[in-house]
């Protein structure tokens, strides 16, 4: 599409058809690029365009355990914080507290309450907006330093960055003015204020600039989209050069915590959606290397967490200080950012298992507490505390999970994520559809999906088959489809749909064991789909004394594993166990082995081992989802 010579009338419509597949923050990027076409940006006027738009907040609800994870979070940790004390208190008093995480709190509010429409959530981001908008002063400062401390001390620029982003987040999804004005008044503070910036800054605070304001580029970019206004633009990409935004993958924790991943994914993310503003091969460059170098030279580990202390690495230690859950929250954003961009369903399958295991790790079962990190051996501890980073970008992802279910295409939806829930779409020529699912996944892979168009009509519909499934059946109303699934791929039904049309996608469960990798080498770890499981000393009562890596020297046996899971909610309602027989003491092949074990859903608290000896290495496989994108 020529945005230099299409008629602008043309233009307008068909981004308005887009508005009704989109959340609000989508709209107003259309709506901008109709009318204006960017031109002053890209002299082509050209425009990146998504395979796949995400679904407003307001017309999805998800149960099971990912919908299990939402409401818990909202009701158990939410909506129990001590806002005014822990919060809001110095940012009244200007106490230079330090950072906070206020603006990381907004958001993840805002869009809680915009899914749920739950008045206590309302309430809770109204007083938390409203309180810092009456303390903000009148040259448009809205952080919690004093004077003198203002956009030099650490933190204080990340901090206000991620406050506008949550006052603009409000404005898209709740349409309050006084929101965007404060964002606008904020962000000005900082365009009029960055001569402040020493050009010493690293040495004098130990962290590199780029690392100190992260998220500050996307929040500009979204600041843009909704008002127009080219200072915020010209800012990221003239002050913060965005453009040529490229650091390299850093291994080990080094001066000025250069290799950090949590920043280094949020550059990305603002280079993706600057890509869809002016689409340059050059914005692709960064997150193509780290895509690479997680999924083909060892930076993920078997949880789809990565890093050890914040910072990438490649050696697959499972222990310590591994996955920081801000890069967790992080590279999910990534993932469906450039599912939504490609269409490219291997996204999606590392997403699917990086929420199950890595994020859903880093929080206790009933919701209440977040850990910084979820690592595979030893002892797990949680967050002293419900501020600072990552317990406030937890709760942010969180609240964007039901995003990531489903999404409009061209000509129909696509399925991403599996799990009981209930969508309405809106497809072009002003179609709606009403998608359900009813299904007990991950416990099995059985999904039926109730398909009720408005009226009758042909559209497409896309089933993402996992990289694990290496078998799959699809029965459209008890009857073969036709189609057939490839493992890692998006399988598509294209067919004229009545309102009540049934699809049953069939995904059978093996066990398998998933050799490990550098430090695991020798070792493998029990999966089932999407699913890890780890060993408790506490499910398992003769092992309480042993070191976890006494537990990684425990042989496991393949052939002993009972074909259906028990029974076990230690994890959720209804969670699945693995039972399985073992020996510590020998390592000769078939040995009846004198343990059997229970091992558990990897986001058991008391998890403290994740890979064990084998036997015979040819009983397991490669990681599905690094041997994906070879």
């Amino acid at each position: 599409m020529d945005l230099l010579t299409d008629n602008p009338v043309k233009l307008l419509v068909n981004s308005l058809k887009n508005w009704l597949i989109c959340p609000i923050d989508q709209v107003f990027l259309y709506f901008f690029v109709a009318i204006n076409g960017f031109s002053q940006i890209d002299p082509h006027g050209k425009q990146a365009e998504d395979q796949l738009f995400p679904i407003s907040l307001t017309s999805i609800k998800v149960d099971g355990e990912i919908g299990r994870r939402i409401d818990v979070t909202i009701e158990n940790n939410l909506l129990k914080l001590n806002i005014d004390k822990d919060f809001l208190f110095s940012f009244q008093k200007k106490n230079d507290a330090g950072y906070i995480g206020v603006g990381k709190l907004i958001d993840g509010t805002v869009k809680m309450a915009s899914y749920t429409g739950n008045e206590k959530v309302i309430t809770l981001k109204n007083h938390l907006i409203g309180s810092l908008i009456e303390w903000q002063e009148p040259d448009g400062y809205i952080g919690n330093m004093s004077p003198a401390n203002r956009m030099v001390m650490l933190w204080d620029i990340h901090e206000m960055g991620y406050i506008i982003n949550g006052l603009v987040t409000d404005f898209k999804l709740f349409g309050d003015k006084k929101s965007l004005e404060a964002a606008k008044n904020a962000a000005d503070y900082i365009l009029k204020k960055w001569y402040l910036i020493p050009p010493d800054w690293g040495n004098t605070t130990g962290v590199a600039l780029r690392i100190a304001i992260t998220g500050l580029h996307r929040t500009m970019l979204s600041l843009y989209c909704v008002t127009n206004d080219h200072r915020y633009l010209d800012f990221c990409l003239n002050q913060l050069d965005l453009k040529n935004l490229d650091p390299d993958i850093v291994i080990g924790r080094r001066k000025l915590i250069e290799g950090h991943i949590y920043g280094y994914m949020a550059g990305c993310l603002a280079q993706l959606e600057m890509y869809r503003i002016s689409p340059d091969e050059k914005l692709l460059v960064a997150v193509r290397k780290a895509i690479d170098f997680i999924t083909n030279k060892n930076g993920m580990s078997i949880t789809g967490g990565a890093g050890q202390d914040e910072i990438w690495t490649a050696d697959q230690d499972g222990g310590g200080e591994l996955g920081e859950t801000c890069a967790t929250a992080y590279q999910l954003r990534i993932y469906d950012n450039l599912l939504r961009l490609k269409g490219d369903s291997r996204y999606g399958d590392i997403m699917e298992r990086t929420i199950y295991n890595a994020l859903f790790g880093a929080q206790s079962p009933e919701g209440r507490q977040i850990r910084y990190y979820t690592p595979l051996e030893g002892d797990r501890h949680y967050h002293n505390g419900d501020t600072y980073c990552c317990p406030c970008n937890y709760r942010r992802v969180i609240s964007e999970l039901p995003s990531m279910v489903y999404y409009g295409t061209s000509n129909g939806l696509a399925i991403n994520l599996y799990s009981t829930s209930s969508a309405l779409i809106s497809i072009a020529k002003n179609r709606k559809i009403a998608v359900s699912q009813e299904t007990d996944y991950p416990n099995t892979g059985r999904v039926i999906i109730h398909i009720d168009p408005s009226g009758q009509s042909t559209f497409e519909l896309k089933l993402r088959i996992p990289s694990w499934c290496r078998k799959s059946t699809i029965m459209v109303n008890g009857r073969p489809s036709g189609v057939i699934g490839k493992p890692g791929t998006f399988a598509v039904i294209n067919r004229n749909w009545n309102p009540g049309d049934q699809v049953t996608l069939d995904m059978p469960m093996d066990w398998r064991l998933v050799r490990g990798r550098e430090r695991q080498a020798g070792r493998a770890a029990v999966m089932r789909g999407p699913l890890l499981f780890s060993l408790s000393p506490d499910q398992n009562m003769s092992l309480t004394q042993k070191s976890a890596a006494d537990l990684g020297r425990i042989v496991i046996d393949l052939t002993s594993i009972q074909a259906e899971p028990i029974k076990n909610n230690v994890v959720r309602p209804g969670g699945i166990a693995c039972r399985i027989k073992a020996d510590d003491k020998s390592f000769s092949v078939g040995n009846a082995g004198g343990l059997e074990l229970t091992l558990t859903e990897f986001p058991d608290p008391d998890g403290k081992c994740t890979y064990f000896k084998v036997p015979d290495l040819s009983e397991t496989v490669p990681d599905e989802l690094t041997d994906l994108w070879k």
